[in-house]
């Protein structure tokens, strides 16, 4: 499996875990300009703005490590663009889905409130 079908996956294991939650999946690979986030999810009337990450081996680091503060501001500016031009003004949040896959296990790690926009 190469990096963007691995990629692939683990959204698509990341949407399966978010419905076996409570979650309802709204958007998927949401885009602003080149920015992107991987899945909108809504549970209680909160908006869950989702980022995957999804590696073969925990070796170098966790994958929810990748999220970086740039990604994160970049996270954020989706959330926000899609929360206006919406006209939404329900709370939003910010998780992170960290996965690794290999042929010998599969571990799903759902943070929630990973991160917060800065006030």
């Amino acid at each position: 499996m190469n990096t963007a079908e691995l990629g692939r996956y683990g959204e698509t294991l990341a949407e399966a875990h978010l419905l076996e939650k409570g979650f309802k999946i709204v958007e998927k690979n949401l885009r602003f300009k080149k920015l992107e986030v991987d899945l909108v999810a809504m549970k209680n009337d909160l908006y869950i703005f989702v980022e995957v990450k999804t590696r073969q081996t925990a070796e170098i680091g966790e994958p929810w490590m990748a999220v970086t503060k740039h990604k994160q501001r970049q996270i954020i500016q989706v959330a926000d663009h899609y929360l206006k031009v919406n006209d939404i003004e329900n709370e939003a949040r910010f998780d992170v889905i960290s996965i690794v896959h290999n042929q010998f296990r599969t571990n799903i790690e759902h943070i929630e409130n990973a991160f917060y926009p800065l006030v």
